[in-house]
């Protein structure tokens, strides 16, 4: 009892969800010492789902190992390659799998918003009832804790991520390798070549939909807006509400044409959608690339700067910083340093 108490606060203690899978793969390891488990996340649109491996620890391992969670998901296991894990997963029931020289048990991983993937343990024997059910209750305790983080990094109307979690998730992307110029293994080259940029989004004319149709046609407008985000980018893009009508993403590309044609798809997106009462809304939108030792204010100055030019052009359009500067429409006074973590 003190061992799966002491893990448990172990697993408790860590306030990042990325990390939250390693801690899960972790404790289960050091508990039951299996010959390997793993946690497996379903990622992706509806329908076209893949298999991420976020956290995977071997009985001999030091530490847990995980797929890259940058990885293009066109390179990720579909659903239906692993059908057990996708019985278990649509089911939500624990599968057992007799291999003969081992023994696999697949225990389904849910949050409140649903079923999100599936638990792999593999070991010597099957696992007892008692067992079973301690596993059970671990993956219970981690549901209500990622509930915790959703209700205290999530905007509440919204579902997006919220304003006080942009920092963190910006300073990672800031100081991540794959911000570095230089060869790259092969192995990594899919993910690591991308590149990352900022776009933020202002609905145009919001305080016209507000004081005509009041802030709960307001407040429908925002929620509905936050859905065509969720459709139009992808599964490891992080979207937030900054707050009122203004919203943020951080996003993978290419290159920065690549990140011009994702923002234009949700201007049209939006320009196209028909919002019950008001009718048709617009957005305006600016994007920067990050730079290595860019700052979460340098680049949403930045950015919020191309938003202000695309509303004195006539609203309703992507504006790059980059090339406004270089167009000379906007002048490069921004600085780029070491990182300010205060």
């Amino acid at each position: 009892m003190t061992e799966l108490v002491d893990r448990l606060a172990e697993l408790t203690a860590h306030r990042d969800r990325d990390v939250l899978d390693v801690a899960l793969v972790t404790a289960l390891h050091d508990m039951f010492m299996p010959q390997q488990v793993s946690v497996h996340r379903a990622v992706g649109d509806a329908g076209g789902e893949r298999w991420l491996t976020r956290a995977r620890m071997a009985q001999s391992d030091v530490a847990a190992q995980a797929d890259d969670a940058l990885a293009d998901i066109e390179h990720l296991q579909t659903l239906e390659s692993r059908p057990a894990w996708r019985d278990c997963l649509v089911g939500q029931q624990v599968i057992s799998i007799d291999g003969g020289t081992f023994c696999t048990t697949l225990f389904p991983l849910a949050t409140d918003a649903g079923p999100v993937g599936v638990v792999e343990m593999r070991t010597d024997r099957s696992l007892l009832p008692s067992e079973r059910r301690a596993v059970g209750s671990i993956l219970r305790i981690c549901r209500n804790f990622e509930s915790l983080l959703d209700y205290s990094e999530c905007d509440t109307l919204t579902g997006l991520l919220n304003r006080k979690t942009f920092d963190a998730a910006f300073l990672k992307l800031a100081l991540a390798p794959s911000l570095i110029s230089g060869p790259l293994p092969e192995e990594r080259r899919v993910s690591d070549n991308a590149l990352h940029f900022m776009g933020v989004i202002d609905i145009d004319h919001f305080k016209r939909v507000n004081d005509t149709y009041g802030h709960l046609i307001g407040d429908e407008v925002l929620l509905l807006l936050a859905r065509l985000m969720r459709a139009s980018f992808r599964f490891d893009d992080r979207l937030y509400r900054f707050g009122g009508e203004e919203f943020v993403v951080l996003m993978r590309c290419t290159d920065a044409p690549a990140a011009a044609l994702a923002l234009e798809r949700l201007r049209v997106h939006v320009e196209r959608h028909l919002f019950p009462q008001v009718g048709h809304i617009t957005v305006s939108i600016g994007f920067t690339e990050l730079k290595r030792g860019d700052t979460p204010s340098g680049a949403f100055e930045r950015a919020d700067k191309a938003v202000y030019f695309a509303k004195g052009q006539g609203r309703n359009q992507v504006r790059h910083h980059a090339e406004l500067v270089a167009s000379g429409h906007l002048e490069d006074d921004t600085k780029i340093g070491d990182v300010e973590l205060f």
